[in-house]
Parts: C-alpha cells; sequence; structure tokens
C-alpha cells in the first residue's frame, strides 16, 4: 500500500472526499513528524509507538575498499507495534 492508496481507503472509510482524507492522511504524518522533530514520543493506543533514538557514533567499513571509516551520530526515528496491532496482523 502506499500513500496514495492509504488516501483512498480512509475515503472510503470515512466517506469523506478523496481531498479531505489526503489533508486528513497528510496531517497525522506532519503531527507526528513534528512531534518526533521536538523530541517528544507519539502513543496510540492499540496501534504503537513512534519515537527517537540515538544512535552514537561508531566505526565501520566501506564494502568496496575494505577502508575503516567514522559513521556519524544520529537520530533515528522507531516504531514499536502495540498489542492491538500485532494481534490483529497475527489473529
Amino acid at each position: 500500500m502506499n500513500k496514495q492508496d492509504l488516501i483512498n481507503a480512509v475515503a472510503e472509510s470515512s466517506a469523506l472526499s478523496k481531498a479531505d482524507a489526503a489533508k486528513a492522511v497528510e496531517g497525522v504524518f506532519d503531527a507526528i513528524t513534528g512531534a518526533l522533530k521536538k523530541g517528544d514520543e507519539v502513543r496510540l493506543v492499540g496501534f504503537g509507538t513512534f519515537a527517537v533514538s540515538q544512535r552514537k557514533a561508531s566505526t565501520g567499513r566501506n564494502p568496496r575498499t575494505g577502508e575503516t571509516m567514522t559513521i556519524a551520530a544520529s537520530t533515528q526515528p522507531k516504531f514499536k507495534a502495540g498489542k492491538g496491532l500485532k494481534d490483529a496482523v497475527n489473529g
């Protein structure tokens, strides 16, 4: 499922126009992104939790040359599925 498929599914299940469903989907994405940028968590009970984690700087190897290189520290978004979502997928 891609973004347009998601918009179509939201429009169909909520009786919204596709334009309104697109605004709703974009609004949800923007709200989650904004919260993560601030370092906040987004908990959707029964669905899952979006959070950020800090990765430390590390060393790695360039697979082409075998040369050692430094991998910079970074902030990574994470998603942990909630019980309701896990049960729905496994049920």
